[in-house]
């Protein structure tokens, strides 16, 4: 009792600064950690000649992060349900950027894929504690769901400012500064986060559940392995079979242990909640739209165009200036409307600017892909911000690290998941597309040198056709969220549950 009466519960949500300040602080920490997921993949050439190795054996550079990285997030947004979001947070900001600094002074390519694994697993905790630090630090619904919408940009931003700064870093300097930079902006982040974080140390709420990470571990491992190796591998391939055994056996064992368990780490009484199931849905199909079809659409700008990597990086500029506008307006236009209209007006804009983008063409110039960037960031500003509004406000306080958790990974695994099919569908259409091309063309001339630039030409065609096809496949998706979320979506909490907990927190204490 003691203890209660020197902290009551209303001071263990109360901001040591405004509330505002505390969204500049986790917006800071979600921007580092999107800056370097995006810059990453520009230093592979680079590591590839320091360390003389082949492609495939540089893939496992980021495939490394995105195991860990899915594995602990969800783990991480229990511990902050449990221990509190600030001492999370804290620690694992501290920690990315300690072990940044370690992944740039790597000595071996083995010691590089090392830390770029722990620098997954401590920057798991940035997103879930982020949104439930957002979600119990306003009160109010609509200034809520405004921040939500705000703090959603931040993944633009990081975006648009990663292959800037990435690329000059790399060209100017060398693939270990990209990590190295992490400091400067680390320590601003870190002296924000003491200051500005509040104080939430909620009560022991049980033992964690360690046999359930450990098995939602192997099974998400298990899955997101195969979803980025499996081209290389072979979808059919022993590794790939083992994978999928795995992947079943684990998710069953860990659905069969987490419904029994008093404080499982993924609370499988959450898929009974309609809002919660929607969420998932729609982020499920939508990212996997969007991450797949925007992993190719640098290749084809560095294959086709012949862009460097910092010229690639000004393609996005539009979609990161145009998706911080229209999420705060998404939020907005969500507490106005049904959310499930916002969510599918914002689906269906982006599937159409993925069906402007189907007719990709070497002649392009960077005009030519503004239009369809400006409306890709506005779809996903207005779709996305209710997404996340309603992930934190469909559940008590108390779930909210672990409803967040499992939104990101979801997000993850459906990114994966999307690359994975179109990365698949680009390669089969582009073998299908040159005996059909093939077929149809006739080159006449028996100069050995006019045969070859015919033959060249027909492979050109044959994988334009193929890019058509992926981002046509990528306007389905969306289209499909856009369905599921008019379909599914119900009515997301007015919040009001969320303050009514922590006022009887208040009286209890």
């Amino acid at each position: 009792m003691a203890e209660s009466s020197a902290e009551s519960p209303q001071q263990m949500h109360r901001l040591t600064g405004h509330p505002w300040l505390v969204l500049a602080t986790v917006m800071l920490g979600t921007l580092l950690i999107g800056l370097d997921r995006t810059v990453v993949n520009l230093a592979v050439p680079k590591v590839i000649t320091d360390f003389g190795i082949s492609v495939s054996t540089a893939a496992w550079i980021a495939t490394a992060y995105i195991i860990t990285n899915a594995v602990f997030v969800p783990v991480f947004g229990k511990l902050g349900d449990m221990f509190g979001n600030r001492v999370i947070y804290l620690w694992s900001f501290a920690g990315f950027v300690g072990v940044s600094i370690l992944t740039g002074l790597a000595w071996s390519f083995d010691a590089l894929i090392f830390f770029r694994a722990l620098q997954g697993l401590v920057g798991a905790a940035i997103y879930p504690t982020a949104m439930s630090l957002i979600a119990k630090s306003f009160m109010d619904r609509k200034a809520r769901a405004q921040a939500l919408g705000i703090w959603s940009s931040s993944f633009a931003v990081s975006a648009v400012i990663g292959p800037l700064l990435g690329g000059y870093l790399i060209d100017n300097f060398s693939w270990r500064m990209i990590f190295y930079i992490n400091l400067p902006i680390g320590l601003i982040g870190l002296a924000m986060t003491i200051f500005f974080l509040p104080h939430d140390r909620p009560v022991d709420r049980g033992s964690f559940d360690w046999l359930g990470s450990i098995l939602l571990a192997g099974a998400i491992t298990s899955m997101v392995l195969v979803l980025d190796q499996g081209q290389s591998w072979g979808w059919t391939a022993g590794p790939s079979l083992l994978c999928y055994a795995g992947t079943v056996v684990f998710s069953y064992l860990t659905y069969w242990w987490e419904t029994r368990h008093s404080h499982p780490v993924i609370d499988f009484k959450l898929f009974k909640n309609p809002t919660i199931v929607s969420v998932l849905a729609v982020s499920f199909v939508s990212f996997g739209g969007m991450m797949g079809s925007m992993f190719l659409l640098p290749v084809f700008a560095q294959t086709f165009l012949g862009y460097d990597a910092i010229k690639t990086g000004l393609l996005f500029i539009p979609m990161g200036l145009t998706l911080p506008i229209f999420a705060p307006l998404g939020a907005r236009l969500a507490q106005r409307f049904h959310p499930r209209y916002t969510v599918s007006l914002g689906m269906v804009i982006a599937a159409f600017s993925f069906y402007m983008l189907r007719n990709l063409d070497p002649g392009m110039g960077f005009i030519d892909f503004v239009p369809s960037m400006i409306l890709l960031g506005a779809g996903l500003g207005l779709g996305m911000s209710p997404l996340t509004t309603a992930a934190t406000t469909a559940v008590p306080l108390n779930e909210v690290g672990m409803s967040s958790g499992l939104l990101n990974l979801t997000r993850n695994i459906g990114g994966a998941f999307g690359i994975a099919l179109f990365s698949t569908i680009l390669a089969n259409a582009t073998n299908s597309n040159v005996l059909a091309v093939a077929q149809n063309s006739v080159i006449r001339s028996h100069v050995p040198m006019v045969i070859a630039q015919g033959v060249q030409l027909i492979i050109l065609k044959a994988d334009l056709l193929a890019y058509g096809e992926v981002f046509s496949v990528a306007a389905l998706a969306m289209l499909g969220g856009a369905i599921i979320g008019l379909v599914l979506l119900r009515a997301q909490g007015d919040g009001s549950q969320l303050t009514a907990e922590m006022k009887a927190e208040a009286m209890a204490g």
